[in-house]
């Protein structure tokens, strides 16, 4: 039998991501479109993708328990193959006998008749019992209860470990079932009208938080983009957010020097400098990584002013401008696990050797932030990650290090006076301070955003 033009393209976009690290959202629409499907089979082949890369751990367990063998002894075509059958046959209302004929399929394919022998037995053998017997089956095999919450909502344990204390950080502990069922819905599609230079379309939907957020529904965004030469842009609100505290922490004087030292993708440059060119600054940016540099220069290549991208390291870059920049953005390398909604393989990638790595350079450009300010100027220091060690203690240990430098802004009442609805940012201690945003709370990715002043 021959496997239907969604599945093949599922399937191959899964395996480049398992065998290259690949990343999904940038892979398969260009696979749905040289596969030429049509608008039905795209939105199935995009269901099957994100829905077997997210719940991946899941569907290990399930696939350990039916094949009574550890996933590290399966050919990982033959896994890969598995997983996309298994998210067929527990979490869609596709037809089991489909599902595990074209998953035999996909193993013969590519592993031999031998494999999809195996394949057979272990697809038929899921097939059998109900996702909620599944379910039972595989929960019994949690050791504790991050482990059960991980099995249960496809999250590695400590990935579940470091959220729940990132809640309980704000005394919201009780939100981490919620936090995670939100990491397992594909976020809606919000985008930015670069302020003062457009304005959303007529049907345009104006987003909760963000002033210059709206949504248009359904379809591809791409036209809208293009047509508005990338002052109508896809960005996530607490991008947005994060962009406008710096932004808008104080009243922007005619020309202040601004600074992106980590500018790649562009997405926060793009609108910084929209607020720059309508306050009379000027905008700087930096990206070492020459790819990503090239994304930044795109982004603001619609802007009726010049931002200069240079791609030196950030530390580097900001060493020889000491005191030259009244605002600098540090948007510092993370490791995501704000945005696991929007990437889903990314939950699997990720190890807690990474947090140790990222966090030592994360504490440099901190500090190389704080020396690039001028006097009295402002700096934000961002993350798309709520894990402690990547978001509260930099900026604890970059106070210290500053020796009084610098000084906290109130990054919670800042933003309260820039979104359009109240922000509940947890029960925060007292006084100026951080603010973490979340997607189950603010529909949000889970931005962390903190304020500074130089002192002068």
């Amino acid at each position: 039998m021959k496997v239907q033009p969604s599945r093949r393209v599922a399937f191959d976009v899964i395996r480049a991501v398992s065998e290259s690290d690949a990343y999904a959202n940038l892979l398969l629409p260009a696979a749905i479109s040289r596969a030429a499907l049509n608008t039905a089979d795209a939105a199935l082949a995009t269901e099957l993708t994100y829905g077997t890369l997210r719940r991946r751990g899941y569907y290990d367990a399930v696939i350990e328990v039916a094949a009574s063998r550890s996933v590290e002894r399966i050919d990982p075509p033959v896994l890969d193959a598995l997983r996309l059958s298994a998210h067929q046959i527990l979490s869609t209302r596709v037809a089991s006998h489909a599902a595990v004929n074209e998953g035999v399929e996909l193993v013969r394919a590519h592993a031999g008749r031998a494999a999809s022998g195996f394949a057979n037995g272990v697809l038929r053998a899921i097939s059998r019992e109900d996702p909620g017997t599944w379910r039972a089956r595989v929960l019994e095999r949690a050791r504790n209860n991050a482990e059960r919450l991980g099995l249960d909502h496809a999250h590695p344990a400590w990935i579940v470990r470091a959220l729940r204390r990132a809640l309980a950080a704000e005394g919201r502990e009780g939100e981490l079932e919620a936090l995670l069922a939100a990491d397992n819905v594909s976020p809606t599609v919000t985008m930015a009208a670069l302020p003062g230079l457009a304005d959303p379309p007529e049907r345009a939907r104006r987003t909760a938080v963000s002033p210059v957020g709206f949504r248009v529904g359904g379809g591809d965004p791409e036209p809208l983009m293009t047509a508005s030469n990338g002052l109508l842009r896809v960005q996530d609100e607490g991008s947005q957010l994060a962009a406008l505290a710096l932004s808008r922490a104080m009243p922007v004087r005619a020309g202040e020097r601004w600074l992106d030292l980590c500018a790649g993708p562009g997405g926060k440059t793009a609108l910084l400098g929209a607020e720059a060119l309508a306050g009379g600054a000027s905008l700087e940016a930096n990206e070492p990584v020459p790819a990503r540099a090239g994304l930044v220069r795109r982004a603001v290549a619609g802007l009726p002013t010049e931002v200069p991208v240079s791609e030196e390291d950030g530390r580097d870059r900001a060493a020889a401008a000491a005191g030259l920049y009244d605002r600098v953005l540090v948007d510092a390398p993370c490791t995501g696990l704000g945005a696991l909604r929007r990437r889903p393989e990314a939950r699997w990638r990720k190890q807690p050797a990474d947090v140790a790595e990222l966090s030592a350079l994360q504490e440099e450009l901190f500090d190389a932030g704080v020396r690039a300010l001028a006097p009295g100027g402002i700096l934000a220091y961002v993350t798309c990650s709520p894990h402690l060690a990547e978001t509260t203690a930099i900026v604890t240990e970059g106070v210290r290090r500053a020796s009084g430098a610098i000084e906290a802004l109130d990054t919670r009442g800042i933003l309260g006076g820039i979104s359009r609805v109240p922000l509940d940012l947890g029960d925060a201690p007292a006084g100026p301070g951080p603010a973490q945003l979340w997607p189950h709370r603010h529909g949000t990715d889970a931005m962390f955003i903190a304020l500074f002043r130089r002192v002068a």
